[in-house]
């Protein structure tokens, strides 16, 4: 994201964890995001996201992977309401 945008959040955000790039972007902590909507430790049947890693969600036995595909939307949707960052995705889909 473009440094300045950056800032922009910071005011607004003060613990928003970033790093800079050479290139005068930076990249944010998906995971602080994700945390800070309240997802870290949420379950969803047997879709969950991690008890202590907000990046990792996990399957605690039975969930399909439509359940935690949907479990990921709501996570991506929610970090696009409260901070208006859109997250990518950095697994293959199949």
């Amino acid at each position: 994201m473009p440094a300045a945008l950056y800032d922009l959040l910071k005011i607004q955000f003060p613990g928003i964890v970033g790093y800079a790039n050479n290139d005068g972007t930076v990249k944010l902590a998906a995971g602080w995001l994700i945390e800070q909507c309240g997802w870290k430790g949420v379950r969803r049947g047997d879709a969950g996201c991690h008890t202590r890693q907000a990046l990792v969600l996990v399957n605690y036995g039975h969930a399909s992977g439509k359940d935690i595909y949907d479990l990921s939307e709501d996570i991506l949707q929610s970090v696009k309401d409260k901070f208006g960052v859109k997250l990518e995705r950095e697994v293959n889909i199949v």
